[in-house]
């Protein structure tokens, strides 16, 4: 038997219509935003911005970059959708066609470590034009190079390609900004998971 094909099966994008209407200026009301933590979450307040690039080099100016991430205690939260765990909601979204520079902006909490990991680290799924399916990586901390250094699924990366997985940090007078750039193909490609 032969089905037809999903949403996320088809070129599109729905981002900004189905997924990050907010952002866009539709009149419904988002699941997940940018927001992933709020003022009143515990932990280190940081900010997760990067742009998404194609095979050439070209920013993609209607990519949608969904995290999903565990708090400073390591825990994922059992509401995603939801800011009234202490201010975590744990899960973001946000597409790159609002901002001037196409940029994916999260303002969140730095995650502690979870129980079967050894580094702190955020999952990152890219949803883009043309793409049949979407891509799963996972972002890790340029500050936690000695956690780094033990995390099995960071460490089964080739040693020349891990580095497309950890984001820079930068102290700013705003707070910490960690830079996070993500490439769907060429020389600099992004190490993607099938999962």
């Amino acid at each position: 038997m032969s089905y037809g094909e999903t949403p996320s099966q088809t070129v599109g994008p729905y981002f900004a219509y189905g997924l990050t209407p907010v952002q866009y200026g539709y009149d419904f009301t988002d699941l997940a935003n940018f927001v992933v933590a709020g003022p009143d979450a515990k932990g280190e307040h940081i900010r997760v911005m990067g742009q998404v690039f194609d095979g050439d080099g070209v920013l993609v100016s209607d990519a949608m970059i969904e995290i999903w991430q565990a708090d400073e205690a390591g825990q994922y939260s059992s509401e995603p959708v939801s800011m009234d765990n202490a201010g975590f909601r744990g899960l973001g979204r946000c597409g790159t066609g609002t901002d001037a520079d196409n940029r994916f902006v999260f303002h969140t909490v730095k995650p502690g470590v979870v129980a079967d990991a050894a580094a702190p680290f955020i999952n990152v799924t890219v949803f883009m034009r043309g793409m049949l399916t979407h891509a799963f990586t996972r972002l890790y901390f340029s500050d936690e190079s000695d956690a780094n250094g033990t995390c099995a699924v960071l460490q089964s990366v080739p040693a020349d390609r891990r580095d497309t997985l950890i984001a820079a940090r930068n102290d700013t007078p705003t707070g910490p900004e960690y830079r996070f750039d993500i490439y769907m193909q060429g020389d600099r490609e992004t190490v993607f998971f099938d999962v």
